[in-house]
Parts: structure tokens; sequence; C-alpha cells
């Protein structure tokens, strides 16, 4: 859906699709090796089993059958890691099922059990059920932010079923207002603080938003930018 070949020249991290919401045994074939190619770690992206909406559309799960669904993907991507002997970075969830798991400690927990099975940390939205449930069941934790995204008046990310286009200097002002304030910009225009215990974070940059590639520059622009000046 995306120009993978020029984001995997921009990212450090990539988050690939497991097949239930996009993806195929072909495409995640590639994906892993253009990221082994390119340097670039690899996370597993599990989703609700819905490729007609994208994964954008939230249904009901139990945690055990929700867990069970999780581990179908995130083995079935570490089949390609194998080939390629690469080793799997994290699990992040993807979609609807991302901020279900964001508001339901059960469903957090049950995706946190995932990826404590594969030993791996778990990507997610920091003060949030993601971060409650990793550090209750040992889990190493990624806060991530997102530059393409907008964040409701209550501080909750909104997610959409498709992803209108984004100006640059949007983007840019949102990532140097969490970088270097610690915030995160909302529609109502006020600033929400992260969790406590948030050191570090990844900055995420969709593939199917308008405009991808030039988003994931200017993002590693000034994410290379700030570590430089910290390091």
């Amino acid at each position: 859906m995306g120009d993978d070949e020029q984001l995997m020249k921009t990212i450090h991290l990539a988050n690939v699709a497991c097949g239930f919401h996009a993806s195929d045994f072909s495409i995640m074939d590639k994906t892993v090796l253009l990221a082994k190619e390119n340097n670039v770690k690899v996370g597993a992206h599990p989703s609700l089993p819905d490729h007609q909406g994208f994964g954008r559309r939230e249904m009901v799960m139990e945690p055990e059958e929700l867990a069970a669904c999780f581990i179908y993907q995130v083995g079935a991507l570490c089949g390609f890691l194998t080939r390629y002997d690469m080793p799997l970075n994290h699990v992040k969830p993807h979609g609807a099922v991302y901020g279900m798991m964001a508001r339901d400690l059960r469903l957090a927990r049950a995706g946190m059990s995932v990826a404590k099975t594969f030993n791996v940390p778990f990507m997610g939205l920091a003060g949030t059920c993601h971060q409650e449930a990793a550090e209750e069941m040992g889990v190493p934790f990624i806060a991530e932010w997102f530059a393409d995204l907008e964040y409701s008046p209550e501080g909750k990310l909104i997610i959409t079923k498709k992803h209108d286009p984004v100006q640059i200097s949007t983007v840019r002002d949102r990532v140097r207002t969490s970088m270097y304030h610690w915030h995160i910009p909302s529609r109502a225009l006020i600033l929400f603080i992260t969790a406590d215990g948030v050191k570090e974070v990844s900055i995420c940059c969709h593939s199917d938003t308008p405009g991808a590639v030039e988003i994931a520059r200017a993002v590693k622009a000034l994410v290379d930018e700030n570590n430089a000046a910290i390091l």
C-alpha cells in the first residue's frame, strides 16, 4: 500500500503486518528481507482478523481469544525472521485493537502475554493500560508518539479507518513539541504530559498516510538532530 522501499531507507524500526489486516506470506517474506538489507529492526504488527476494514474496526474478543490470535500472527512473522537470521524486536498491535487494549486492562494483559511468550518488548501508549500491563507483567515497554495522527481533547489517540493528508509543517511542530517539551498536542490545543517512567520514545509514521515517505524523512531529520544534541 505504501512505498516500503523508500520508507525502509529512513526508519529505524518497522512494524510489519502479519496477514490479518494487510500483507500475506509473499509480502511478509519480501518485507523482512527489505528490512534486513536496510538494517531496520522488525516488530510484529498483529491485528484483529479484519481484512475488509484494514483492522481499524472494533470487534468483541475475549482475552484468551485475542492472545491466540496474536500468537498465530507473530509466529508467522517469526518464520520469515528465522529464514533471514533476524530477531523479533517487539510486538505492537495494529489499529482498532491497539485502542481497545489501551482502554481495557484485560485485553492489554492478553497482548502482553504474547510479548512475554516471544520474550520481546511491547510497544504502545504511555500512561494507558499498555504501560500498566507491561509493568505489572514485567514486559519491557517501548512508548510511542504519532507524527501523523491527532489526539482528542482528552489525550486519546484518534484512530481512523483512512488517514487524511497532514502538512509537513504540522508534523514538524508535533514532533518538536513532543521531543523538546515532552508534551503531546491535542485537538483542543491542550498539552498532555507523558507518563512517569518514560525516558525514550519511538515516533510512528504510518505507511498509508499520504506523503508517508516525506513525513518519515522529516521526522527522522528532527530525531537525528535531537539525538545528536543529547549524545
